[in-house]
Parts: structure tokens; sequence; C-alpha cells
């Protein structure tokens, strides 16, 4: 009988050394890329170390930060856009909700809505409500939109802005004649005077206003100092105008966008005439084309590392793993370009 207790005694002890093992083993793998060396009695690493590392390197990235495109349906015509209206489809509000849990998930912990115009599709109540979800279901730390701010009306701020983050408005000029030219316009509505309406309602309802600007043919000359300063965004994107066939270049694309190409070295000069704007956040094409995870409407992620957009399976079909795969997201790029910010409005010492 005393044998036989002996004998549990030790499977239990051969169990416990084993699963301490795989633990140890575990570690030493997370400590592969700081180039530690443990060396453990009885265990053997069984792979060569550049395996080991080329494995890390196949590793999926974490879709930290997210781009949804949910629609591509827009109510302006701008001439460099790159995700342009190809189809009208938009996902039913509970799918959408499904693939924005499995990002949760997967280690999402920024989402950013964007379009075509965001506050078209059943006139921001769809938007909100993906909002809403993300910030009070999922709590998210960050929930942020980019719109053209045509559409936003001050009654989805009461309704919404608690649970918005960050209200990102694309301004591309504040002479209204360039914003004409470049098609960020419509009708009679005055592009300057409603983003700093925009401005307004933000500081009254606290959602960090931010503002995005391509830079283009037409606006490169400009000088944005002021206008910029007055309005006081947390952040100001300055990107540079990118060309993506089939979007915005090519037979097949709905825009035409080669007029308003920019040189590197015109780029430069704009970013050296507004340095001393302290939130210029600037964004060249070689930063930009893979730093960025972008759900189509389809929930599929675009890559865009050839110069075009092609999609992966969507995350609703093979999981958000499988998919990610085929992003071509420049994990590394993403965290150089400051990808990664006091993004939740929480966090943010801000004078409302």
């Amino acid at each position: 009988m005393q044998l036989a207790l002996l004998a549990r005694l030790l499977s239990v002890g051969r169990a416990v050394l084993a699963a301490l093992r795989g633990r140890l083993s575990a570690l030493c793998w997370s400590l592969a890329p700081l180039s530690l060396s443990l060396s453990l009695p009885g265990w053997r690493d069984s792979s060569p170390r550049q395996q080991r590392e080329q494995e890390w390197d196949d590793a999926p990235p974490t879709p930290t930060s997210v781009n949804y495109h949910f629609t591509r349906q827009c109510n302006y015509k701008c001439g460099f856009c790159f995700h342009t209206a190809k189809t009208s489809f938009v996902l039913p509000l509970e799918e959408a909700k499904r693939g924005l849990a499995m990002l949760k998930e997967g280690g999402m912990e920024k989402i950013n809505f964007s379009g075509g115009e965001p506050f078209l599709h059943d006139r921001g109540e769809f938007v909100g409500k993906l909002v809403q979800f993300c910030k009070q279901e999922l709590e998210l730390p960050s929930v942020s939109i980019v719109s053209n701010g045509s559409l936003i009306r001050k009654q989805w701020f009461e309704k919404y802005g608690e649970y918005l983050d960050i209200l990102a408005i694309s301004c591309d000029s504040f002479d209204e004649d360039v914003n004409v030219l470049i098609g960020r316009h419509q009708g009679k509505k005055n592009h300057v005077e409603n983003l700093h309406k925009l401005r307004q309602w933000c500081r009254e309802y606290a959602v960090a206003f931010k503002i995005n600007s391509v830079i283009n043919r037409f606006n490169v000359e400009e000088d944005m100092n002021e206008q910029i300063k007055a309005l006081n965004p947390v952040r100001w994107k300055v990107f540079q105008c990118l060309l993506i066939e089939g979007e915005n270049s090519g037979e097949d694309a709905l825009r035409e966008a080669e007029k308003f190409v920019i040189s590197d070295e015109d780029f430069d000069r704009f970013l050296d005439r507004h340095k001393d704007v302290s939130c210029l956040v600037p964004e060249s094409n070689q930063k930009m084309r893979d730093s960025y995870l972008i759900l189509d409407e389809y929930m599929r992620f675009l890559n865009c590392r050839n110069g075009r957009k092609e999609p992966s399976k969507s995350i609703l079909d093979v999981g958000v793993e499988a998919a990610i795969k085929f992003s071509g997201f420049d994990e590394k790029m993403f965290l150089k370009r400051g990808g990664k910010y006091v993004w939740s409005k929480a966090d943010m010492k801000l004078d409302w």
C-alpha cells in the first residue's frame, strides 16, 4: 500500500515538473527577442534559434488600432479620395457589432469609423449606435470618427457625444475657393465656417477635436499656421496625397488624383512652414501606405503594399487572426509614425 502511495506521489511529481517545464519553455520563448538565454535542467530547445526568430516574425500582428470604413458612399467629391464609392453596401448593424466584438477579443484598443462619409448612412444613427456599442459594451479605450463634418447635427452630440473620444474633421484648406477646386464642398455650405461650429460642439460635449489635411497641388503653398493654432486641435494629421490604383488612379478608378500629387520635397517644404505647430503629425506616403489596419465595408482587411487595395477574407468568415495575416500591416511603422498615443479622452488633460 505504501509502495502504491509512493508511486502515485512520484507520478504527481512528474506531472508538476512537466507543467513547470512547459511554463518555463513559454517564458524563454517570450524572452527570445531580448536575446536572453535560460538553461534549464532537463529542458531542451527542440527548434534552432533562427527558426524560432522566423516564427516570431511570422506571428500575426495585433489589431491594436483599426480603421473601419463601413461605407463608401459620400456627399463630397474630393478629387484625391482613395476610398471611393465603388459599392453602396453596408453591413447590418448586428453583423457589424459581431465583427467589432471579434476585434476586441483579438486585442483591439482603438476603433476609428470612416468612409466614405460615416454620417451619411441612416443620418448618423448607424455610426452613433456603433460608437455607443464600442464604448459602453466593449469598453474600448478609444472610439473615434473621421468625417467631412457637413452632416453632423448638434442632436447627434446630445445623444452619442459621451461615447466618442475623438472627432476628426477633414479640412484641406482655409480658402473656400480651394475647397471647391478639391471637391470638398456641397452646395453653398461653407466648409470652414462649419469647421468652427463643430469645434465649439466638441468643447460643449467633451469630445477631443482633431483635424486631417491632405496636402496636394492646390494647397501645398498655403500657410495654415494661424488658423490651426486658433482651432487648437489635439492633433493635426497632415497627409501627403497618395495614389491607390483602382481607387484614385488607373483605368478602373473613380477618381483621377494624378493632378493632385506633390513631390516629397514639396511635402517637406509644407511641413517646414508649419514646424512650430505643436500638434502637427506628418505622414508621408511611405509612412501611410502600410501602417494602417483598414477594414472595408465587408470587414475585410485591405492590403495596400502593392499600390492597390487587395482584400483579405472577411473576419466574419475566417476570424481576425486568419484575415489579418493578409493585411500587409507594418506594425513597426505603425509605432514609428506615432500610431499609438494618448487616445482616450479620459486620459487627456484638456480644457473643454
